[in-house]
C-alpha cells in the first residue's frame, strides 16, 4: 500500500529493508499458527451436529481468514522483486478481499449476538441458519464486486505487489469508501452492539444465572471488541496518511518515510487478526450457546442457548 516510487528525493531502501526482516519475524508465525488454528475451528463448527447462525458465520470467517493466511506467503515474496502486473492484481485482490470479508462478518457475529441477546423474544423473526447463509453469501459477492477496482491499481507491466500504486488507486471515492464502509462504519457497529450487550448482561447480574458467568461473557465481548480495534485500526489510519502523502498534502521526505513504515507494519499487525479471531469467537460461540443469559420467558431462553 506504500509507494516508494512517489518522490524522487526520498529514498525508501531503508525501509524496504526493515521490512524484510520483519515480515518474516511477523508473517512466518502468523501463517502458521493462524493455519492450525483456523483448520481445527472449522473442523470443530463444520462437525456441529445441527448447524446454527453462529456455526454459519464461524466457518465463513475461518474461510476468510484461511485464504487470507494463504496469500501471505505470496505477498512476501512477490513484494520484494518485481512480477508480472496480473499476478500482483490476484495476489491483492486476494488479500483485501478476504480483509474486509472477515471484517463484515466479524460485524455480523456482533450483530447476531446483539440480537439475541437485546431482543430475545423478536430473536426467531431475525435469526435462522438459512438466513445466515443468505448473509454470508451477499458477503462473498459484495467484497468481491468491490475488488473491481483493486485491478487499476498498477499502470506498468511490471512492478512489486503492494508498492507503487496508480492514482487511481488514491482517488478520493476509493479512499472514502475504504476507510467509510470497510472501517469506520464495522467500528461503529461493533461499538454499539458490544456496548448494548455488556450493558443488558450487567442489568441482569443479580438475576437466575451465577454472576461469574455473566462477568466471563462480558469478557469475552469486550475481547471481541479489543481484538478488532487493535487489529484494524492502525491499518485504516496508514491508509488515511499515506492518503495525505499522495495528495501530497504531507511533503516531507522523514515523515513519508515513517508513514511507509507504519502502513507496512500495521498490515502485519492486521493480519494477526487471522489467529486470534479463532480463539476469541471459538470461545465467544461456546460461551454463549452453553448458557443462558437471563430470567427471560422460557421461549427467549430457548432462542439464547442456540447461541
Amino acid at each position: 500500500m506504500d509507494d516508494n516510487s512517489f518522490s524522487k528525493e526520498c529514498s525508501f531502501d531503508r525501509i524496504d529493508t526493515i521490512m524484510k526482516s520483519l515480515q518474516l519475524v511477523i508473517s512466518i508465525p502468523t501463517f502458521i499458527v493462524g493455519l492450525i488454528l483456523n483448520l481445527i475451528a472449522l473442523w470443530v463448527f463444520y462437525s456441529w451436529k445441527k448447524q446454527t447462525e453462529s456455526s454459519i458465520y464461524m466457518i465463513n470467517l475461518a474461510l476468510a481468514d484461511l485464504l487470507l493466511l494463504f496469500s501471505l506467503p505470496f505477498k512476501m515474496y512477490y513484494s520484494r522483486k518485481e512480477q508480472q502486473r496480473l499476478v500482483c492484481k490476484f495476489i491483492e485482490a486476494l488479500y483485501f478481499v478476504n480483509m474486509y470479508g472477515s471484517i463484515f462478518i466479524i460485524v455480523c457475529i456482533s450483530l447476531d449476538r446483539y440480537i439475541a441477546i437485546r431482543h430475545p423474544l423478536k430473536a426467531r423473526a431475525f435469526r435462522s441458519p438459512k438466513q445466515a447463509i443468505m448473509v454470508c453469501c451477499c458477503i462473498w459477492v459484495i467484497v468481491w464486486l468491490s475488488s473491481i477496482p483493486i485491478y487499476d491499481f498498477h499502470n506498468n507491466e511490471k512492478v512489486k505487489c503492494f508498492h507503487n500504486m496508480s492514482e487511481q488507486a488514491w482517488d478520493i471515492p476509493i479512499i472514502l469508501s475504504v476507510e467509510v464502509f470497510g472501517f469506520l462504519i464495522p467500528l461503529t457497529l461493533m461499538v454499539y452492539c458490544s456496548v448494548q450487550i455488556i450493558q443488558t448482561l450487567w442489568r441482569r447480574k443479580n438475576q437466575e444465572q451465577k454472576w461469574a458467568e455473566q462477568a466471563a461473557s462480558i469478557w469475552i465481548i469486550l475481547a471481541n471488541l479489543m481484538v478488532f480495534v487493535v487489529s484494524f485500526t492502525p491499518f485504516h489510519l496508514g491508509i488515511f496518511l499515506q492518503f495525505l502523502v499522495r495528495q501530497r498534502i504531507i511533503v516531507d521526505c522523514t515523515v513519508k518515510k515513517s508513514i511507509s513504515l507504519f502502513i507496512q507494519v500495521a498490515m502485519c499487525l492486521a493480519n494477526v487478526n487471522c489467529c486470534l479471531d479463532a480463539i476469541c469467537y471459538y470461545f465467544a460461540t461456546e460461551e454463549f450457546r452453553k448458557k443462558s443469559i437471563s430470567a427471560t420467558p422460557a421461549s427467549a431462553l430457548i432462542e439464547l442457548r442456540k447461541l
